[in-house]
């Protein structure tokens, strides 16, 4: 019996701690240029599935991204649990967090402008893979984009 207890109140305060991780913009809202070290080079328009999640590179006219990033955070704050972490589309930045349903694991996505179009990195903030969540959600996002 002590030791059911131990565990739950074990399992509740992990379950504490992740979901009311605060979210630090200094630290996630990040230049994505240099990319992170993990990747290559990315096909043009095709998700790169990372371990722990996912990058797209979309080209777009330069006079577009301002318009583009807009759409997309009109998009990522309709998404369910997700809220913008920093930026805007006028700062040519902006980095979102989404929570899973259950135990609030956050995954934080950075669209960025750059010179050839937008730049979107999608990764998670604790474990070692994400099971394809972030590539997926990309993928949504950037189907919703071309609609």
């Amino acid at each position: 019996m002590v030791l059911a207890s131990a565990v739950l109140i074990l399992a509740a305060g992990a379950m504490a701690y992740i979901r009311l991780a605060p979210s630090d913009p200094t630290q996630w809202n990040v230049a994505l240029t240099p990319r992170p070290a993990q990747i290559t080079t990315p096909s043009p328009d095709k998700i790169t599935v990372l371990n722990d999640g996912a990058y797209v590179d979309l080209n777009v006219a330069a006079d577009q991204t301002q318009a583009l990033l807009a759409k997309l955070d009109g998009i990522a704050l309709a998404s369910p649990r997700t809220q913008r972490v920093a930026g805007s589309a006028e700062t040519g930045r902006i980095t979102w967090v989404t929570r899973s349903a259950f135990w609030g694991f956050p995954d934080y996505t950075t669209a960025e402008s750059t010179p050839t179009g937008i730049t979107i990195f999608a990764r998670q903030r604790f474990g070692a893979g994400d099971w394809g969540v972030n590539a997926a959600r990309l993928a949504a996002w950037i189907t919703k984009l071309n609609t």
